[in-house]
């Protein structure tokens, strides 16, 4: 359900992080203005507030991404929706990696709370009010929309914020599958708060978030489930993914894209059993990179050679 390029429009880039805006953006950009219309004595200010509301989710969207750069990860693209901003980004399979990732975002909300309430604060004090009062409902709303971003995203919803800050601290006493399903289920939990929540103040945008997010988690926990059954698998120890520092699968789990033939690679030291053809790839069902078995880090152990003591 998350955006993708597809039907998106390429805006720019900045320091690799390739920024697009979704085609819905538009058709709700327009209503939303229109609905704001009655704040302020222009429409013009309508559409600052609405575009301040994104460049400030733009903002949040590159601290997930510049941080997850910051402890090795990948992170290259940036997509604008009308329920906000998505970071396509992928951490190291790490907690602490993961969990920098994720707080980086809220933590530039953080930095701009004083910001934004400066603004605020200081228009009263030299007689901006007076001098322009949209002005200053624009600095109040600039200040507000900061603020529910960040208590939003704190939410520990999952894939909020939150709920993936909740699953990083998790992570260090139940491992990564074990984590997931602990914060699907609180998230499903509270997506059904925040749908029952928005019925009541009968707010259309907050229930489609919340639905949004009931089936995220729903689909997560399908997902952790899968990854439990896997990390129960037998694994072959003396090997080792250069990427993730996790053991290979012991079993039929690759193809050979020779004869199609499904074998176990590392039985066969990389070798096709049926038609003697070398994997020269081979990808690791864990982090799904693609390697050479030759940068698989081999963990045999050791032969001691013990040589006697002769005593005479």
């Amino acid at each position: 359900m998350t955006p993708t390029r597809s039907g998106s429009i390429h805006l720019f880039k900045f320091r690799g992080i390739a920024v697009y805006v979704h085609w819905s953006w538009f058709f709700v950009a327009f209503y939303s203005i229109l609905t704001r219309v009655n704040h302020y004595t222009s429409p013009l200010w309508s559409a600052l507030e609405y575009l301040a509301l994104f460049f400030i989710v733009l903002l949040h969207e590159f601290g997930h991404a510049l941080a997850c750069r910051q402890v090795g990860g990948q992170a290259d693209q940036i997509i604008l929706w009308p329920l906000g901003g998505v970071a396509y980004v992928d951490p190291p399979d790490r907690p602490g990696a993961v969990l920098w990732s994720i707080a980086a975002g809220p933590l530039v909300n953080v930095v701009l709370l004083p910001v934004t309430w400066f603004l605020y604060a200081w228009l009263p004090a030299i007689g901006g009010a007076q001098l322009n009062p949209n002005l200053t409902s624009f600095t109040y709303a600039l200040f507000m929309i900061n603020l529910g971003l960040l208590l939003f995203n704190l939410l520990p919803i999952y894939p909020l914020d939150g709920g993936q800050i909740l699953r990083s601290l998790l992570w260090y006493f139940l491992g990564p599958s074990r984590s997931l399903l602990a914060v699907a289920a609180i998230g499903f939990i509270g997506g059904l708060g925040l749908l029952g929540f928005a019925g009541w103040i009968r707010s259309p945008w907050i229930g489609l978030m919340a639905l949004f997010l009931l089936v995220t988690c729903w689909r997560s926990f399908r997902d952790a489930r899968l990854f439990r059954q896997m990390e129960l698998l037998p694994r072959r120890p003396e090997w080792q993914c250069s990427a993730c520092q996790r053991a290979p699968l012991e079993g039929q789990y690759w193809l050979c894209h020779t004869c199609l033939h499904v074998c176990d690679v590392f039985a066969g030291q990389g070798v096709c059993p049926r038609c003697n053809s070398f994997l020269s790839l081979v990808t690791c069902p864990e982090c799904r990179e693609a390697r050479s078995l030759l940068l698989w880090r081999s963990h045999r152990p050791k032969v001691k050679v013990v040589s006697p003591v002769i005593d005479g």
